[in-house]
């Protein structure tokens, strides 16, 4: 999943950054808020992570700017000011949910799956089962039959986005565009590469193939 963060505070930003992405997220990083107005209002992101004291122009008035323009990415506030006034403001504004600093990184990984299961139509369990699999999303293996698949990273991003996505068919752009972030060479050739490498570990019908379309989940035959 693609995952914009916004934070003004470097070392923050980097220990944020790099603990994301070893959750399995592709992760763009702001720290001023007219580039994070723009970018948020015209990529495909999945979730959003908002500091509301930003230079350039303040996280409140970039929340209400994106809501303002259709933008219905679920958004998590952070931000170091604790009072119940601004929660409730940024509430109103269109957050989807709050969470104040300092804070445990396992409190904020738990929240963004809770986020986006939800946005999914999906229930917040301990494991992601669609289509009689089982993924730990924390742990990132599959779990068949009760029987522990280990993936890799890549691998995991691609499972999770179909399962998420299991009603969908996802065309090679589309999964580009939210398994890769923005400064990284989007190949459709190591797509097909963590397809087949699916298909070997948990059979050919987990993910099928429709024809000039793309990918869909197939589940377990």
């Amino acid at each position: 999943m693609r995952l914009l963060l916004v934070e003004d505070n470097v070392p923050l930003a980097d220990e944020l950054a790099a603990q994301l992405t070893a959750a399995g997220y592709a992760v763009d990083w702001l720290a001023d808020g007219r580039d994070a107005d723009q970018q948020g209002a015209c990529e495909p992101y999945d979730l959003i992570v908002l500091d509301l004291g930003l230079p350039g122009k303040p996280g409140l008035e970039v929340l209400k700017s994106w809501r303002a323009l259709g933008v219905s990415t679920p958004v998590l506030i952070l931000t170091a000011r604790g009072s119940w006034a601004e929660r409730i403001e940024g509430l109103k504004a269109g957050a989807d949910d709050y969470l104040t600093k300092p804070f445990h990184p396992e409190e904020l990984l738990l929240r963004l799956q809770g986020l986006y299961r939800r946005a999914s139509g999906l229930a917040n369990q301990p494991l992601l089962e669609v289509g009689g699999l089982a993924l730990d999303e924390s742990r990132q293996l599959c779990l068949r039959d009760g029987e522990a698949v280990a993936l890799t990273a890549g691998e995991f991003r691609l499972l999770r986005y179909l399962m998420l996505h299991s009603d969908r068919v996802l065309s090679k752009t589309q999964l580009a565009e939210h398994l890769y972030d923005g400064e990284t060479e989007r190949d459709s050739n190591v797509l097909e590469v963590l397809v087949n490498r699916l298909r070997g570990k948990l059979g050919r019908a987990v993910i099928e193939t429709r024809r000039g379309q793309g990918y869909r989940f197939g589940g377990l035959s």
